[in-house]
């Protein structure tokens, strides 16, 4: 059974090469393409084992929607930025905010990979 991974990010090329790191590996990628569309498809697909979102995109930030999630009641689905912020506030914030993990772009795949293997639990 794949496991299904949410990716928010305003960047089609962002997006292609997170597939593409991905590809070969039993996940479902529902993309988004800002923050208000992150957050439907995480109401819409509330069985997703992670949360891949950027921190800079129109209509709602990546900040602004970890905010939203950590207030809702109920279990958290393990979240990973991918960003090319590299603002050590911005880190903390994300923390604070439920982040799991932080990731700068451009990414190495094999460390891409082995964040969302270890968090989804196929590591």
């Amino acid at each position: 059974m794949s496991k299904k991974i949410i990716l928010v990010d305003d960047s089609v090329t962002a997006r292609q090469q997170v597939k593409t790191a991905l590809r070969g590996g039993d996940y479902e990628i529902v993309e988004a393409i800002d923050g208000d569309d992150g957050l439907a498809k995480i109401e819409q697909h509330r069985d997703a084992a992670l949360l891949i979102c950027d921190v800079n995109m129109p209509n709602k930030t990546g900040l602004e929607l970890l905010n939203v999630l950590q207030d809702r009641p109920g279990p958290h689905m393990p979240i990973v930025m991918l960003t090319a912020e590299v603002q050590p506030d911005l880190l903390q914030r994300a923390k604070r905010a439920g982040a799991k993990g932080w990731i700068v772009k451009p990414f190495k795949h094999d460390l891409f990979v082995a964040t969302v293997r270890k968090l989804v639990g196929d590591a």
